[in-house]
């Protein structure tokens, strides 16, 4: 009897050990996951804002002209 609890025990101590590892693997992988979509949207986001700029000093730009071009001149 004495045996048979101790292999029962070594039994659910592995499956458990497993089951922990199989966890810590899932959150390693999701973790890896995250940095790599940082790593890829940050270069993105930056270009996107840099294009909004400069399309933001383009359209003053042309409302510059424009305004000039209708103003008096003197």
């Amino acid at each position: 009897m004495a045996n048979e609890t101790n292999d029962f025990s070594v039994a659910l101590n592995n499956l458990l050990d497993t089951a922990g590892k199989l966890a810590q693997q899932q959150v390693e992988l999701v973790t890896s996951g995250v940095k790599a979509a940082t790593q890829i949207v940050e270069p993105l986001a930056k270009t996107a804002i840099d294009l909004v700029g400069s399309a933001t000093n383009t359209f003053g730009q042309i409302l510059q002209s424009i305004s000039s071009a209708i103003a008096p001149k003197k």
